[in-house]
């Protein structure tokens, strides 16, 4: 399987592939190269509708331009430790930056969700996060402004007055509560339609069904989000002599 980066032959053979509709994985059966690569070609450079050769060559040659040109992090830009490569650190970045993306985030937002993530701290301020990302504080402050209110982070100041946004530990967490409680409102929003159409109609059957279905879904989920944290934040009971017990579990 042929590493290193895609040629621009590559790139058209993408292309073309996404003109055709192919899957990513079918596209990456064609070109020996794993399904990855293709998702997260496509993703960093418009998505498969906007998706062009051209420019996405011209794109990844600037990005690798501006890499080897890029100075050394100061000190407003996050630490790194524990022996890291930061050639793999950023590929996984982009990696889990495109995952997000494919979940329906914005690209900007995904990039800065990425990096409270994968910072030790679980805190960065908003000049750390312009540094490492190389991009405008208009950019950051937008994608902040887009998470607090999904409530995916928090902010707080420091003892310096700086703000400093947060990701908890809980953060997906609350995050699947917030999704489950969204399907729930489908349930409910529609229910609402079946008397409005009629019981006996089919769409009312169609929106019953919906309804039905959403709900379920939503108290699973909510059941199953419920349990799992009572067993991930749950600390081990110490027994007489010391040893741990495990925790409730989920029965």
């Amino acid at each position: 399987m042929p590493g290193g980066r895609l040629t621009q032959q590559e790139r058209q053979q993408i292309a073309l592939g996404l003109a055709d509709s192919l899957a990513y994985a079918e596209i990456a059966r064609r070109l020996d190269r794993p399904t990855s690569t293709i998702t997260r070609e496509v993703m960093r450079n418009g998505g498969p509708t906007a998706y062009r050769a051209d420019v996405a060559h011209r794109a990844t040659e600037h990005r690798a331009h501006r890499r080897k040109h890029t100075p050394p992090r100061g000190n407003g830009a996050p630490p790194q430790g524990h022996g890291r490569d930061d050639e793999a650190l950023r590929e996984y970045e982009e990696a889990f930056t495109t995952l997000l993306m494919q979940q329906g985030l914005p690209r900007m937002t995904a990039r800065v969700l990425t990096c409270l993530f994968v910072a030790d701290a679980g805190s960065l301020t908003a000049s750390q996060l312009v540094q490492h990302l190389q991009v405008s504080p208009a950019s950051v402050s937008k994608a902040i402004a887009f998470l607090e209110g999904q409530g995916l982070i928090r902010r707080e100041r420091d003892d310096r007055r700086r703000e400093r946004y947060f990701v908890d530990d809980d953060v997906w967490y609350q995050s699947t509560i917030a999704s489950a409680r969204g399907v729930a409102q489908v349930a409910e929003t529609a229910r609402q339609g079946v008397g409005i159409l009629g019981r006996d109609s089919p769409a009312a059957a169609r929106l019953e069904n919906i309804a039905r279905f959403s709900d379920f879904i939503s108290e699973s989920i909510l059941r199953a989000a419920e349990q799992v944290r009572e067993v991930l934040y749950t600390k081990p009971e110490t027994t007489s002599d010391g040893s741990a017990t495990p925790g409730s579990g989920l029965g």
